[in-house]
């Protein structure tokens, strides 16, 4: 029996191995170097390198490669025109870190409404507060989520017990959303811009200096999406400005965020260093579920789930 060869990330080797099908020969790979060695024999492959540098040139000399896999949602960094030009189908992790960056913008709403950050430092003074630093309250606010993919949907979900009024806007609305073409007349309304949009060329800096000048005074913006969605120039005028109430930055342009960064210094800012999907202890466990139900589907010859757009890079 000829077996089929699938290159394989061995961080997920303890999870996947026991459970892979007979007529997959797995390579695993720990390093670029054992990547680049193994990745011209690959038809399936999961490549994902983090902290192992670009992935083009592997990917390129993977001319066997019909399926290429990754555990991250994000795929502005892989060669989108070579896989659609050698017509392979790549799936992404879409949806993988929903519930924990969830809980993670639902982190950051309440740290602003009530003004936790002054909790901590006077716990750290060891100084007792007489009053809360923040009195504002969730309930009976409204939210704007631009991008109600995965992440923007169980946001949505999530702030519903918390009686927050939530308005999505979708690439592709549904009745209930916000159209690309409408979000910007609506902003006004909102004490809340959650982002969490796809990253693409298109989505680079829509969110800049129009954006925060329509916004409502002393609303808050959280991104969630990359660092790029948001003109970082804009944002660092209407702070300077003071026209916005508080920024929760998961993500930020340029990343890492250098010390000596402006953005470091503004007492309404808070940065999360792209955390909010490390936060969790399954997501290897998520992928490798949602990678051997693909393969199922690969053996059968279905469509795969997840699986990106390669023209709209999501």
């Amino acid at each position: 029996m000829t077996k089929t060869v699938a290159v394989l990330n061995a961080m997920a080797r303890p999870l996947l191995e026991p459970r892979l099908p007979d007529w997959i020969e797995p390579r695993w790979f720990t390093s670029r170097e054992e990547l680049a060695a193994a990745a011209p024999a690959a038809e399936i492959g999961w490549f994902d390198t983090h902290h192992l540098g670009p992935i083009d040139e592997i990917v390129r000399s993977a001319r066997h490669l019909k399926w290429l896999n990754t555990l991250g949602a994000g795929v502005e960094l892989f060669p989108l025109d070579l896989l659609r030009e050698r017509s392979v189908a790549f799936t992404n992790g879409a949806g993988l870190n929903a519930i924990t960056i969830a809980e993670y913008a639902l982190l950051g709403m309440l740290t602003i409404a009530k003004g936790y950050r002054d909790v901590v430092r006077a716990q750290d003074r060891h100084e007792w507060l007489h009053d809360a630093p923040g009195k504002g309250e969730l309930y009976g606010s409204k939210a704007l989520i631009v991008g109600a993919g995965g992440i923007g949907r169980r946001v949505a979900e999530l702030l519903a017990p918390f009686g927050v009024a939530v308005t999505t806007m979708r690439r592709t609305p549904g009745p209930d959303d916000l159209g690309p073409d409408q979000w910007r007349a609506r902003l006004g309304e909102f004490d809340w811009v959650i982002v969490a949009v796809a990253a693409t060329e298109e989505t680079r800096g829509m969110i800049g200096a129009a954006e925060f000048a329509a916004m409502k005074p002393g609303a808050a913006i959280l991104n969630f999406a990359r660092g790029f969605v948001i003109d970082t120039d804009a944002l660092l005028e209407t702070l300077r400005d003071g026209r916005l109430g508080a920024a929760f930055l998961d993500v930020t342009d340029p990343e890492p965020l250098p010390a000596d960064h402006p953005l470091w210094s503004f007492d309404q800012v808070h940065i999360s260093m792209h955390l909010s999907g490390r936060s969790q202890e399954t997501l290897i466990v998520r992928a490798v579920d949602r990678f051997l139900a693909n393969l199922d589907r690969y053996a059968k010859g279905e469509p795969l789930s997840h699986q990106v757009d390669l023209a709209l890079g999501y």
